[in-house]
């Protein structure tokens, strides 16, 4: 069940009870269980935005095995009352015959042959057969409320089955016979014949022990009864933190519930934003954000608007010249409730048309689109407003006269009366605040100009009521107590815009070229391969490097890291940069003729010795013939002799 907590809607109907006597089928997993979610909570807001939930109370059921938030099957009406929504609750899972949950029993009508067997296949103590007409409830409601009941077994049996109506002398409809396994039987002696009396008897029944399975409450600050801590806040004023909060809830929760909007939904939203941007007297980041806002809204032409392009388009913009920034906290003060689930965003909604009704009377003409801002505020709660009851309410109370509206004048008192009118039907309801009763506002004490008698009749002095709220909603009443400093909320959008920053950047380097990261492997080995081994030897530039040297490659600025970036954002290496980068290519061109003069000095050592060797080879030749011909010749006749 999706509901909203009655501090975060409209206070116009109870909150929706959970069905708390219902007990679920199956092994105790809470895929199994009833789920009561609060979709008004922002922190659920994703979970609700899967499941389609676009306004409360909504009811869906999953069948046992369901695996996707597809499956749900939306149960229609969910607003009626517990008795019809368990007996739908029940036809859904009687329609479950392919996803059976092993550990649910047969809610079908028993035969008499299964009556007859039931103990030769059962181990329980007892059988209650519930006899009743065929479009009753009882038997099957019977049967859920004692499924964590041990030693006993709880079976329907229509008042057709002829052969068990006359064996056990059934007489009236419904009526509960307990079955024990020696074959003797009675009638249940209640005192009505009713569920709550058969689960009763049945539950104190000797020998029938509550079993092992237990319902998993998931304990939340919800169900917790808690006295909060209020806030000191002064009725005579109006607080930017209630409004900005309205803004932040509406725009960023409500309105992002879909999908994607389109039609009636997205023309709502656009009004609205330009509303806002046109009337809120907000501090100078926020209706910059709002103009933005507008303005995107303006240029979008597609017909349908994806929630996640809507969601981007409304995130804080705090790097920008011109900052534009709704805070996204969310602080009630003079709307603030005794405990979390009362007033609240309602409130604040309220709060928030009021200062637009009178900002536009203030603004204008009276006689100039009267409609101007009742109409934007009937669309809203028509198109977003979470509750869905409360929507219905407003738009019955439009339909009847808010055509009849003539003047901005009467659209500052059509609010105010409607809304006076809307305190009326709530006080003392389920959902009023006790510290804070619902009262025909503005009070005595607040405006005694604005009562008076007519005959013993109270009436309102309209005048007075209205120089009243022209003064209570002007911008010199709003007080910015309890809001974020601006310099502390611009210092903490930016670091979170940083931080942001910061992360994506190591996406941004993996998204290099394959062939730049060939050539920087490349230019690495270059210089390798370059790096003379003797000590004291200069490097490409002349300085000489010592080969234990530990110090390193000073690293450029583009290359940095994200946590690196944030620890040296003061430190520009300028050389590193420009050896890297507008040198790049030169050195790039330099490796490559380094590389062609070390290979033609390698092929010009290699013929240099080879040519030695042949001229040695020819040197030792000619020394050979020249030696020898001097041999022979002192040989000879006639040569003078040493």
């Amino acid at each position: 069940m999706a509901r909203g907590s009655p501090g975060s809607r409209k206070q116009d109907h109870p909150h929706p009870s959970a069905l708390a006597d219902e007990q679920p089928c199956g092994s105790p997993r809470k895929e199994r269980e009833p789920q009561a979610l609060d979709c008004a909570d922002e922190a659920n807001q994703q979970v609700c935005a899967d499941f389609g939930i676009t306004g409360f109370p909504t009811l869906k059921f999953f069948r046992a095995f369901s695996k996707k938030a597809e499956d749900g099957i939306r149960i229609s009406n969910p607003s009626a009352t517990v008795r019809d929504l368990r007996h739908s609750i029940i036809t859904h899972l009687e329609q479950s015959h392919d996803a059976w949950p092993p550990a649910c029993p047969p809610l079908e009508p028993a035969s008499a042959d299964e009556v007859h067997s039931f103990f030769q296949r059962n181990s329980v103590k007892y059988l209650a057969m519930v006899f009743e007409k065929s479009d009753s409830f009882v038997g099957r409601e019977v049967t859920l409320d004692m499924l964590q009941y041990e030693n006993i077994a709880v079976r329907r049996v229509l008042s057709s089955e002829e052969e068990l109506v006359k064996k056990f002398g059934v007489t009236s409809f419904p009526s509960t016979y307990l079955l024990l396994r020696n074959g003797s039987f009675s009638r249940l002696p209640v005192h009505m014949e009713a569920r709550s009396f058969y689960t009763y008897y049945l539950r104190m029944l000797p020998g029938v022990t509550r079993g092992s399975y237990k319902l998993n409450v998931t304990s939340s600050a919800s169900n917790v009864t808690t006295t909060a801590l209020l806030k000191h806040a002064d009725r005579s004023k109006v607080y930017m933190a209630d409004l900005e909060s309205a803004l932040h809830y509406s725009l960023r929760v409500e309105v992002t519930r879909t999908r994607v909007l389109s039609g009636a939904a997205l023309s709502a939203l656009k009004c609205y934003v330009a509303l806002l941007a046109k009337y809120f007297p907000g501090r100078p980041f926020v209706q910059t954000y709002l103009q933005a806002l507008d303005d995107w809204l303006r240029n979008w032409t597609e017909p349908e608007l994806p929630r996640d392009v809507l969601k981007e388009a409304m995130k804080n913009k705090a790097d920008d010249p011109h900052p534009a920034m709704l805070p996204t906290n969310v602080t009630w003060v003079g709307c603030q409730g005794s405990e979390p689930h009362f007033r609240g965003y309602p409130c604040s909604l309220w709060t928030l048309f009021h200062l637009l009704t009178l900002q536009a009377f203030q603004s204008g003409p009276d006689k100039e689109l009267p409609l101007e801002v009742l109409s934007t505020m009937r669309c809203y709660v028509r198109n977003f407003f979470g509750c869905q009851e409360c929507a219905q309410h407003f738009e019955a109370m439009a339909a009847e006269s808010m055509d009849k509206v003539l003047g901005r004048q009467e659209a500052v008192f059509w609010l105010w009366s409607h809304h006076n009118e809307v305190n009326a039907r709530l006080a003392g309801s389920d959902t009023e605040d006790p510290k804070f009763p619902k009262l025909q506002w503005p009070p005595p004490d607040m405006c005694p100009l604005c009562h008076k008698e007519e005959s013993g009749v109270h009436v309102w002095d309209e005048p007075a009521v209205l120089r009243f709220l022209e003064g209570h909603f002007s911008p010199g009443n709003i007080d910015l107590g309890y809001t974020e400093p601006d310099t502390e909320l611009l210092a903490r959008e930016r670091a979170a815009a940083d931080m942001r920053l910061s992360t994506n950047r190591p996406a941004e380097r993996d998204g290099e070229t394959e062939r730049d990261k060939e050539e920087e492997d490349k230019e690495e080995e270059d210089e390798e391969e370059e790096k003379p081994p003797e000590e004291g030897a200069e490097g490409e530039g002349g300085a000489p490097e010592r080969p234990g040297s530990s110090e390193l490659r000073r690293p450029s600025i583009v290359r940095l890291n994200g946590k690196a970036r944030e620890a040296q954002d003061d430190i520009v290496d300028l050389d590193s940069f420009s050896e890297q980068h507008f040198k790049s290519k030169a050195l790039r061109a330099a490796g490559r003729r380094r590389r062609l003069s070390k290979r033609d000095t390698l092929h010009g050592g290699r013929l240099c010795i080879v040519l030695y060797l042949l001229s040695s080879m020819c040197l030792l030749g000619m020394y050979t013939f020249f030696r020898l011909r001097m041999r022979s010749r002192k040989g000879r006749p006639g040569f003078p002799m040493a």
